[in-house]
């Protein structure tokens, strides 16, 4: 099971930086966003909350961490990402609603990459 939160965590983390990269681009070419980056979004969202669930099954079966921020990187996308729902629904987004999300794939690289470098015992 540890293996499968090895591996999801690493797709967690290439998903979170297509999602920023995929913001930069359409920010540059001031373009909308299409159905490719809300199909990013749901794919993130998705993997976002089965890594964390898969880490909820591992501290059930009785596994533990070995530093407590690896719970709030790994815990921390979600958070995020309902910040960025929360967000996108407000006036100055409106007509770019896409932002929030490019932004919060920002962040939430960050947290994830913190996260799986933690639980490989890397710094």
């Amino acid at each position: 099971m540890s293996e499968l939160h090895r591996y999801v965590g690493y797709l967690v983390v290439g998903t979170f930086s297509i999602g920023w990269l995929f913001g930069i681009v359409l920010w540059v070419t001031r373009r909308p966003a299409g159905d490719w980056f809300w199909r990013w979004l749901v794919a993130a969202q998705v993997l976002a909350v089965a890594q964390a669930l898969v880490g909820i099954v591992l501290l059930l079966m009785g596994r533990r961490v070995t530093d407590w921020l690896h719970l709030v990187y790994g815990f921390g996308p979600i958070a995020i990402l309902a910040v960025g729902h929360l967000l996108a629904r407000e006036e100055p987004f409106h007509s770019r609603p896409w932002i929030p999300f490019a932004l919060a794939s920002f962040i939430c690289f960050g947290l994830s990459l913190r996260a799986l470098m933690t639980g490989l015992g890397i710094g």
